[in-house]
């Protein structure tokens, strides 16, 4: 069985070995964009009458573009699906015509956990433009709080391990296989005031640090994001790293997102215009994982 048209309507990030595995999955040519669209008109003319489309995060699928799609019947988003809330594809419009949505899970973590820690290591060593102490310092017997247990907050856990860091986490559930392994759940305010590194992997729009939890962030500390935004209080954040000058934080490109030009004027703040989690390892999983969802629907249905 195959689709009968596929669409591609965004730069999906996609190795160029996956479209002609795709390809074999459409009766008809392949229909590939290399831009992002600019508005809902654009994004509807794009699909046409295609019953299957690729399409990344950055392109919004609302209400209006599901009702003017007729025959799309799945719907393969090339990102991560963390839930319906956070997702650029409107779910519940696409379950009201019987869409199928698939997201991608798990494909830029690796690069996103080397991102970190050589952050870190960078900071602690005085290797870059700043060091995190009078001294080069190590990163064993330092805390790092995670906010967001997840796959990639277990990686990150595993790895801050490996170089002797105790682990804070908070997360939704608590999560008993971590403990068994030594890190200890603490609630978010506790985690802020313990922690010497404190690293955010959250769905998007999961706005959880504010005020208050600046208020108790320890000094001297290292705030990273890696996750899409926001997730914090922006003002409460800027508020605390202007306050103190010998704290640090870490953003990639997804990380500080829209925040970029304001963020680029602190001096203890460190952007990067890059993806952690972007490299040509995690385009070969995210397309892989894509094109297995596809066929997965396509055997099942689902």
């Amino acid at each position: 069985m195959k689709f009968q048209k596929i669409t591609m309507i965004d730069a999906c990030r996609l190795t160029e070995n996956a479209i002609p595995e795709i390809q074999k999955l459409s009766i008809e040519p392949l229909k590939l964009y290399w831009s992002y669209p600019s508005s809902e008109e654009e994004v509807i003319e794009r699909i046409g009458d295609s019953d299957c489309i690729l399409v990344s995060f950055q392109t919004q699928l609302t209400p209006k573009i599901i009702a003017a799609a007729p025959n799309l019947k799945y719907i393969g988003m090339c990102c991560s699906l963390f839930s319906e809330e956070s997702s650029s594809v409107n779910i519940p419009a696409s379950r009201e015509r019987g869409i199928v949505v698939k997201g991608v899970k798990d494909y830029g973590d690796e690069g996103v956990v080397e991102f970190i820690f050589s952050q870190l290591i960078n900071l602690g060593k005085g290797y870059g433009k700043y060091q995190w102490k009078e001294e080069p310092c190590e990163l064993g017997g330092k805390s790092i709080g995670i906010i967001g247990m997840g796959t990639l907050g277990k990686m990150v856990a595993a790895a801050a391990r490996s170089f002797g860091m105790k682990v804070y986490y908070y997360s939704k559930t608590r999560k008993a296989d971590e403990e068994a392994r030594g890190s200890e759940f603490l609630p978010l305010k506790d985690l802020m005031a313990a922690s010497d590194v404190v690293t955010l992997h959250l769905p998007r729009y999961t706005v959880l640090v504010n005020e208050e939890e600046f208020a108790c962030k320890k000094k001297s500390s290292v705030f990273i994001n890696t996750s899409f935004g926001p997730l914090f209080d922006k003002d409460a954040f800027v508020k605390f790293m202007n306050a103190d000058k010998t704290s640090f934080a870490f953003f990639d490109a997804d990380g500080v997102g829209v925040y970029y030009k304001e963020f680029a004027e602190m001096e203890n703040i460190v952007l990067y215009d890059k993806s952690a989690g972007f490299t040509r390892e995690s385009k070969e999983r995210l397309s892989q994982k894509a094109i297995e969802n596809m066929i997965a629907f396509l055997k099942e249905g689902k």
